[in-house]
């Protein structure tokens, strides 16, 4: 039985009885639990030096109904005789196990005293899949100076990887060349460097993915990644004069998707907690846009055809509008002409129609959707509109569409807006929000066509027994892809997939498309201004191009040969010396690889699985089934692969633009698509 002053050493070695260090001579390791004790102060020290390599300390020796045994706040307490006697046991399993080295055995009784083993082995096995895609990412892509993942990463033309700081810092040794290979580093590149933006969403959505399967099922708010923006629209006094056409969106403070209807509510707004308040004015459109109450700064209105639309802004673009506070009449977008480079045009040159946008409003029309209003100072024509700026008025419903002749001889189409909020309008003194009220009368009805009414019940209306307007049916899902956040704080970039049976080494892979095929790059090339293509597809971007042109005039002399500008496809930089030299960018090429072949494998056992049995194929087929008819809004109509190959031919002109297959969507209907924007609407 051990005596009352037999003490071990502590994690310095310090004995805890005399606290002195003993030297290696007078200390005595355990076999069992490998704790050290000092000789000199142990009650019945071993008798010789035979004993004292299978000597045991006091708390292993010691009768297991003797003991307690005080653990950490975090580990697994054990203080009847049965759970002492099971880790004494334990212990010395794994000290008779010849098959593990002194370190694996030293791990493993830490484990086990900690209690944490069993945690850590469910938690590996949950995320193997997960850290097997890092690991492909983190052997191949490393910055080649701090050897670590790239944050924010740098890819030289050689095809090397640096983190930007540390390109940065390379450079500014004046340095002119990659640190691994020594290829001369274009002198543009080196004062003003590019991301790689390919690599960035690579990275993150493998950190992501593995956060995401470690967090369990919590649950999962939306989150907007856009931290690295600035706080303000970035703006330069020449921006200023031409009502900020060139300026830069600052950071989104709420964590709502662009598709979100009806109020921003306290949960989405993780800056203040109290949502975006009706009354709230901001300078302009670029600061309203960053609290969600109205995304574009420059179109009227926000939505989509086959959705409908979540926001729309009083400008007085069109001089049919009227507007009563409580409820107004809006005027749709188009009927203009703005081919060419025309910007603005405020005269009507064909009648509007019920698409695209103006769709969009019909759809929340029928749907009975809420609608978030802003007032600019724009509108000079209404006493509702604020003095300065742009103010969040709450939510509306439309009522009632329909088309009539507008004032300049055209047809319009024409909404009643309804005011339908919690909280009271910014021009009223009263304290409790709207009520439901009868619909005005309007004149112009008389002569209305096209006539749109809702007959359902709306999905936004007025609850009797609460007293207050709320969603009567549940809103529509977000069709955007999310980034969202964990209780936790942990961050998550959930990709909707088109095909439920997506792996994420799929959804990786994707992320390495060409600028131009838009399929897996094939010897892939990154340029000075990191865009990355196919050595293919580039090649062919600039084929039959020389890199100079003679010039000569007749009877004179020969003049020099002037350099031709060949300007990089997704921008506006001259790559023609990259071009003349093209490197292939190989640890690019070795990931895409090590995904093409791991997926592979895995489509090869699901295979055999199906095969031997063990998985029903009819299941997983109707799995598919299910998301293709998930995604059936949206989807071509043509098979993904023969569109793909259609594009190809329209890019190198063998087949006619009008004969091509037309996509069921319209991408006119994105609500940042510079067609939809409507100067009458700014």
């Amino acid at each position: 039985m051990a005596h009352d002053s037999d003490l071990p050493c502590d994690g310095d070695g310090v004995c805890m009885a005399c606290k002195v260090k003993p030297s290696e001579n007078e200390s005595l390791i355990c076999k069992t639990c490998a704790t050290p004790w000092h000789v000199s102060c142990l009650s019945t020290p071993p008798d010789s030096m035979g004993d004292a390599v299978n000597w045991e300390c006091p708390d292993c020796s010691m009768p297991p109904a003797a003991v307690v045994v005080p653990v950490k706040q975090n580990a697994v307490a054990i203080s009847s005789s049965e759970g002492r006697g099971d880790l004494i046991a334990a212990i010395r399993v794994i000290e008779s196990d010849s098959t593990l080295t002194e370190q694996e055995k030293a791990q493993k009784r830490q484990d086990l005293m900690s209690g944490s083993s069993k945690d850590e082995d469910v938690a590996v096995e949950g995320a193997n899949q997960d850290k097997d895609v890092l690991n492909i990412l983190d052997g191949s892509l490393n910055c080649s100076m701090c050897m670590q993942l790239p944050e924010r990463p740098v890819t030289t033309p050689c095809g090397h990887n640096f983190c930007l700081k540390c390109f940065q810092k390379w450079v500014g040794q004046r340095k002119s060349t990659c640190a691994n290979c020594r290829t001369p580093i274009p002198a543009k590149m080196a004062s003003q460097p590019r991301i790689n933006s390919a690599l960035v969403i690579a990275i993150r959505m493998a950190r992501m993915m593995r956060s995401g399967a470690s967090s369990g099922s919590s649950k999962v708010s939306h989150f907007v990644h856009n931290q690295n923006r600035p706080d303000k629209a970035f703006t330069t006094e020449r921006a200023k004069k031409t009502g900020k056409a060139n300026a830069c969106s600052g950071k989104i403070f709420v964590t709502i998707p662009g598709d979100h209807f009806g109020p921003i509510t306290a949960e989405n707004d993780p800056e203040r907690n109290v949502g975006v308040m009706v009354g709230e004015t901001w300078e302009d459109r670029f600061e309203c846009r960053q609290w969600g109450a109205h995304f574009p700064h420059v179109a009227g209105i926000a939505g989509q055809s086959d959705y409908g639309a979540q926001s729309v802004a009083l400008s007085g673009g069109y001089e049919d509008d009227e507007d009563h506070g409580e409820w107004f009449l809006y005027t749709g977008s188009g009927g203009r002409d703005l081919s060419g480079n025309k910007r603005t045009n405020k005269l009507q040159s064909f009648d509007q129609k019920f698409e695209k946008l103006n769709e969009a409003l019909r759809v929340s029309c029928l749907k009975g959707y809420p609608v978030r209003v802003v007032r600019s100072h724009k509108e000079k024509r209404s006493s509702y509109a604020p003095d300065k700026g742009v103010r969040y008025d709450g939510v509306y419903r439309i009522e009632k569409c329909w088309r009539k002749p507008g004032k300049q001889g055209f047809k319009v189409c024409r909404y009643l807006f309804v005011r339908c909020d919690n909280d009271p309008a910014p021009w009223t003194s009263d304290e409790q929000g709207d009520r439901p009220r009868a619909l005005p009368a309007i004149k112009e009805l008389k002569g209305a066509t096209d006539m749109t009414e809702r007959k359902g019940s709306p999905a936004w209306d007025y609850d009797e027994e609460k007293s207050c307007w709320m969603w009567k049916k549940a809103p529509p899902p977000s069709r955007k892809p999310v980034q969202c956040e964990n209780e936790d704080g942990t961050k998550v970039r959930q990709v909707r997939p088109k095909r439920l049976t997506m792996s994420v080494k799929q959804r990786l892979l994707k992320e390495f498309t060409c600028h131009l095929c838009r399929e897996v790059m094939n010897n892939p090339l990154t340029t000075p201004c990191a865009h990355n293509f196919c050595k293919a597809c580039l090649d062919g971007a600039f084929a039959g191009q020389s890199f100079t042109r003679q010039r000569t005039c007749e009877g004179r002399r020969t003049l020099r040969a002037q350099k031709n500008i060949m300007k990089c496809p997704s921008c506006p930089t001259d790559i023609s010396d990259f071009l003349q030299n093209p490197q292939i960018n190989r640890e690019l090429m070795n990931v895409i690889d090590s995904l093409k072949r791991q997926i592979e494998e895995e489509n090869a056992a699901l295979s055999a699985d199906v095969d031997d049995g063990s998985l029903d194929g009819n299941e997983i087929l109707a799995e598919t089934d299910k998301s293709m008819e998930d995604d059936e809004e949206g989807a071509q109509p043509v098979n993904e692969t023969e569109a793909k190959q259609t594009n190809k031919r329209k890019r190198s002109g063998s087949i006619d633009n009008a004969s091509s297959p037309k996509k069921s969507i319209d991408k006119s209907d994105a609500v940042h698509n510079l067609e939809e924007v409507d100067p009458a609407h700014t």
